[in-house]
């Protein structure tokens, strides 16, 4: 299935380029999601009338994930929770905790932007978090774990 992307996909493309994706994928996930259109010679016509409107609007996007990235960068969090004489935690903390702090702090992230690829913290002390607020703005969250 021919695709024509409305908006940039991560590891498929950017905005305006023509891929070939799996059916179920493009039928099940893109479409739906308004992240691309099948590219009908009427669809390519209707994209190329609104291609300088979907630019604005990913640029608008990025600037705002690069302005929330500004904010959160030079952010500590630091979180008590109950722990062993060892320092290990009674339970552990994952990324629904790690963004219910920051937002309680007074700004604004999602369980879904925060990403722990090592599994959920289980110890005390200092770890940095990765954070994907857009496809091209990544970066890493410091937080402290202390004991109760």
């Amino acid at each position: 299935m021919e695709v024509i992307l409305l908006s940039k996909v991560e590891n498929l493309g950017n905005l305006g380029d023509r891929v070939t994706v799996k059916s179920g994928y493009g039928r099940n996930f893109l479409i739906p999601r308004g992240k691309a259109t099948e590219a009908t010679p009427t669809n390519v016509a209707r994209f190329e009338a609104r291609r300088a409107e979907l630019e604005a609007a990913a640029a608008d996007m990025l600037a705002k994930a690069q302005a929330r990235r500004d904010q959160l960068a030079d952010l500590l969090v630091t979180m008590a929770a109950k722990a062993g004489a060892e320092g290990r935690l009674f339970g552990s903390i994952g990324p629904a905790d790690i963004a219910d702090v920051v937002t309680h702090a007074g700004y604004e992230l999602k369980k879904s932007e925060v990403r722990m690829p090592e599994g959920p913290i289980r110890h005390v002390g200092e770890v940095e978090v990765d954070v994907h607020l857009h496809t091209d703005v990544n970066f890493k969250l410091h937080v402290n774990i202390i004991a109760e």
